[in-house]
């Protein structure tokens, strides 16, 4: 049988049930993966597609291993028990994907206190939270990797999005802290951007952008897993846009992660920041 490169590993991905999590579910899992798969609920929305139960099902009939746990990164307790509960089943953790996250886009008028703490409690805490829970394990493992699903920190002025970009850059800042802090215990601490719009229903939700802007999670999926089965000790620091670290591997070509067939989707066709706002699937 063929080894796999994420073959004996255990992924942790939060944010599984639809758009990128999912993307990264299934993929993690085609690469050998054991990938616990969670969501705030277990429940079908009433107005979007998938449940975290349905991408393990999916997980499940490709022939991988997976199970899904119900976890809202809010609650530390809650994150604890799942964290748990994945080394109980899987027997270690060596992967852990903070993409879970909420979005409000809105100037000071609109954004209430009580919506900046929701942005700040899902985005940045959670993946404090998440990580921090998951550190002992991390520790016992030989290929230890977090990935934080957030924006280099550029710091430019994001006028209507200062609330949710405070939230998103203290996510790539607690990664950046936490690689120095974590050197030592070879664990690897990373965050990976989309350099250009991804399709998700965020994507539609908040009309950012037009079909022929996007490109599909699989670019975001193959960056990752790119990031993932690099050697910690080496790899860790970082603050990366998918499509810069698929260069590194010697990919030119883009064309084939266009959601409409003849585009050509970069950089440019979206600002930066706007690129990565699907992360709350």
């Amino acid at each position: 049988m063929t080894e796999k490169p994420l073959d004996g590993r255990v992924a942790f991905i939060t944010g599984t049930s639809r758009g990128i999590g999912k993307a990264l579910a299934l993929a993690f899992a085609d690469a050998g993966a054991a990938v616990v798969s969670t969501g705030k609920t277990m429940d079908e929305h009433e107005r979007l597609p998938g449940t975290v139960t349905q991408t393990t099902e999916e997980i499940r009939e490709r022939g991988g291993d997976s199970i899904a746990l119900q976890l809202d990164v809010r609650d530390e307790s809650n994150v604890e028990s799942a964290i748990e509960e994945t080394v109980d089943e899987f027997g270690g953790l060596d992967l852990v994907i903070n993409n879970a996250g909420a979005i409000q886009f809105g100037g000071i008028d609109e954004i209430s206190a009580k919506r900046f703490d929701l942005l700040m409690d899902v985005n940045a805490r959670g993946a404090y939270v998440t990580t921090r829970a998951a550190l002992p394990y991390l520790r016992e493992s030989d290929h230890a990797h977090v990935v934080m699903n957030s924006p280099p920190t550029t710091m430019e002025s994001s006028p209507g999005k200062a609330a949710y970009a405070l939230s998103k850059y203290g996510m790539t800042f607690l990664a950046r802290s936490l690689a120095d802090e974590l050197k030592s215990d070879e664990i690897a601490v990373n965050s990976v951007w989309p350099a250009s719009a991804i399709e998700t229903e965020a994507t539609r939700h908040f009309n950012l952008g037009q079909p022929e802007d996007w490109r599909t999670p699989q670019i975001v999926v193959d960056a990752m897993l790119e990031l993932v089965t690099r050697d910690p000790t080496e790899c860790t620091g970082n603050e990366f846009y998918d499509e810069d670290l698929l260069r590194e591997t010697g990919v030119s070509e883009f064309s084939d992660y266009a959601v409409v067939e003849g585009t050509d989707p970069g950089p440019t066709s979206a600002q930066l920041f706007d690129s990565g706002y699907g992360q709350n699937e």
